[in-house]
C-alpha cells in the first residue's frame, strides 16, 4: 500500500470521526441522517437494516444518495420487494453502535431480515485498542445472534502508518468475527475508492453520488447472497 493511500485511509478516518454534538442526540432519540421512513418497512416482504458511521448516513448527500436508498434501488433491481433501513449515524463509534443497538432493533416494526453492520473507522481515530473494537463488535453480534438476525459485517482497515502490530490486530477484527459468528463479509467499505477523487465529495473524504454507486455496485452481490433464500446468489 502506497504511501499516499495510507494518508488517504487516514484521513477517511478522521472524517468517519468528525460527529457534531448532534450525533449524540441522534444516538439517544434513533434519529439518523438520511434515515428511511419506518413506515415503509412494513410494505416490504424483506428489511434490510443498514447499521454503521457517516459512510452509512449519507453525510453531505441528497436523501436520496446515500448507501442504503442507493442499496434498496439496486436490491429492488434484483428483483427484491426490499426496504433498506438507514440507522447510520456519523461519529459512531463501536462503542456507540453498542449502545444504541437496542433501541434501533426495538425501535423496527419488526425483525430485519439482514442487518448490515459496519462500525469501526473512529475507533482508530480515536485511538481505541483494537481489543476494544472487538470486544464492542462481539457484544453486538451477539445480540443480533440472541435475535436470530442474519448479519452482514463491512469491514475497515486501518493505515499502515499506524504501525504494523496496531494494524495488524484492528484488520484481522472483522474477519476474525465472520469466521467465528458465520457470518457474511465484505472486507472493506471502500473498496475503490480511497484517493479517487472524482468519487469523493469535495472534502476529499466521504464518498461522493458517483462513489455510493460504485460501493453498492461492488456490495450487492455479498447483500443479495446473505439474504434468507439467497445463499447461492452473488460472490
Amino acid at each position: 500500500m502506497s504511501y499516499g493511500l495510507c494518508i488517504a485511509l487516514l484521513q477517511l478516518l478522521i472524517a468517519c470521526g468528525a460527529a457534531s454534538d448532534d450525533a449524540a442526540t441522534s444516538e439517544q432519540s434513533g434519529s439518523v441522517e438520511n434515515g428511511t421512513d419506518t413506515a415503509e418497512i412494513v410494505e416490504a416482504d424483506l428489511l434490510v437494516v443498514a447499521f454503521g458511521d457517516s459512510l452509512y448516513a449519507g453525510y453531505g448527500l441528497d436523501q436520496n444518495e446515500g448507501f442504503a436508498p442507493e442499496l434498496e434501488r439496486a436490491l429492488q433491481t434484483a428483483g427484491k420487494d426490499v426496504r433498506v433501513h438507514n440507522a447510520g449515524v456519523s461519529g459512531d463509534t463501536t462503542a456507540a453502535g453498542l449502545r444504541r443497538i437496542d433501541f434501533v432493533l426495538d425501535s423496527l416494526p419488526r425483525k430485519p431480515d439482514l442487518f448490515i453492520l459496519g462500525l469501526g473507522g473512529n475507533d482508530v481515530l480515536r485511538g481505541l485498542k483494537p481489543s476494544e473494537t472487538r470486544a464492542n463488535m462481539e457484544a453486538m453480534v451477539k445480540k443480533l445472534k440472541d435475535r436470530d438476525i442474519p448479519i452482514m459485517l463491512t469491514g475497515m482497515l486501518a493505515p499502515p502508518n499506524l504501525g504494523k502490530e496496531f494494524s495488524d490486530e484492528f484488520n484481522i477484527v472483522f474477519p476474525a468475527m465472520a469466521q467465528k459468528y458465520d457470518t457474511a463479509l465484505y472486507p472493506f467499505f471502500m473498496d475503490g475508492l480511497v484517493g479517487k477523487a472524482d468519487l469523493l465529495l469535495d472534502d476529499g473524504l466521504h464518498p461522493s453520488a458517483a462513489g455510493i454507486d460504485l460501493i453498492v455496485e461492488k456490495i450487492t452481490p455479498t447483500v443479495l447472497s446473505a439474504l434468507p433464500g439467497d445463499e447461492a446468489a452473488g460472490g
